[in-house]
Formats: structure tokens, C-alpha cells, sequence
């Protein structure tokens, strides 16, 4: 299968490659990304973990132009090449994803598609992301199957994975494709 990429890609990935930053979501995780915020017109998509904006840019490629995409990363340089090459619908927050998620939570913020690629949100602090999705929401994640030099990363996975499937207000599927993925809706 061949994907297409959004332009702006390659140019987010020279920038994170010259800061030395090597996390950026694969092209099939992209295409992923791109496919489920098309499933969100007029959404309010959240994406945890800003990095370079590479996510950032391929959520943008499969929003509608009414829809709104939130980003957060407690890093400066990534959020900064993110907001100087991607669009207006875009809202860079830099903050802590876990105090992003206690302020948002307290405001009653809800999302229609929270992708999860920072520890906080994804392996730490999950009720708090959970809380943030709206019904019918798409909770996703990445970067699940194991990888070389990262041994707990097995331990996390699985531990998400249980967590996921056991809450009654979600229903779940775990992909062994690319990176490894869990798609979960809020069902109530």
C-alpha cells in the first residue's frame, strides 16, 4: 500500500531530524490519524503530544475545514515548528499534558478523537484522558508493539490494553499493524 502525505511533512521531519527528535508518528500511523479526524466533521480533536506537529499535520489533512484540533507538549522548539508551518485550525498548547488534562476536565472540555502519543494521556493519567472524550469519541494510541531497547514498553502496552478493554464506557480493538495501535469509542 502506498500512502500519500501531506506536503508539510517532510518539512516538519527535516526540522525535528536537525533537533535530533526521532518520535515522530509513522506513515501508517499517519494515514490512520488522517482517515479517523476525516470520521469527525465540524470535530474537536485533541492530539497529546505535539512533537515536531507531524500528527498534528496529518489529523489537519483528514479534518473538515469547521473542525478544530488541540495540541499539547511541554516542549517549546517542537510546538514552535509546528505552529510557524501548520494552519489556523490548529490551537498549540504548551503545558503539560497532565495538567492540560485536570484544567480541561474542570472546564468540561470534551473531544471527538483524543490521539494519546505522550506518556501522560496514554500510559499515565489515562482516567484523565478517558474523561476528556466525548460519546462516540475515538481514544487512539501508537507505538504499542514492543521495540528493541525499550523492555517495559511490552509491560505498558499490555497494562493499557487491560485498562482500555476492562472500562464499561468503552468498546476496543487492538491492531498489530505498523507501530501497533488500540482504537477505543465512548460509549456512555
Amino acid at each position: 500500500m502506498t500512502i500519500t502525505h501531506p506536503l508539510v511533512v517532510e518539512t516538519l521531519l527535516a526540522e525535528a531530524r536537525k533537533h535530533g527528535f526521532d518520535q515522530s508518528c509513522a506513515p501508517a500511523t499517519g494515514a490512520l490519524l488522517r482517515t479517523l479526524a476525516a470520521s469527525k466533521p465540524k470535530g474537536r480533536l485533541l492530539n497529546l503530544g505535539t512533537g515536531f506537529g507531524v500528527s498534528s499535520a496529518w489529523l489537519l489533512d483528514g479534518m473538515s475545514d469547521d473542525a478544530e484540533l488541540w495540541t499539547v507538549d511541554i516542549d517549546h522548539a517542537g510546538s514552535a515548528v509546528a505552529k510557524t508551518h501548520l494552519d489556523q485550525r490548529l490551537r498549540i498548547i504548551v503545558e503539560d499534558a497532565a495538567s492540560f488534562m485536570q484544567g480541561a476536565h474542570a472546564l468540561g472540555q470534551r473531544f471527538d478523537l483524543i490521539f494519546a502519543d505522550a506518556m501522560p494521556g496514554k500510559y499515565e493519567h489515562l482516567d484523565l484522558a478517558l474523561n476528556l472524550l466525548a460519546i462516540g469519541g475515538i481514544y487512539v494510541v501508537d507505538d504499542l508493539s514492543p521495540t528493541r531497547g525499550w523492555t517495559e514498553g511490552a509491560a505498558l502496552a499490555a497494562d493499557l490494553a487491560r485498562a482500555i478493554d476492562a472500562d464499561p464506557r468503552l468498546v476496543s480493538l487492538n491492531l498489530d499493524w505498523s507501530t501497533g495501535h488500540l482504537l477505543a469509542v465512548r460509549l456512555r
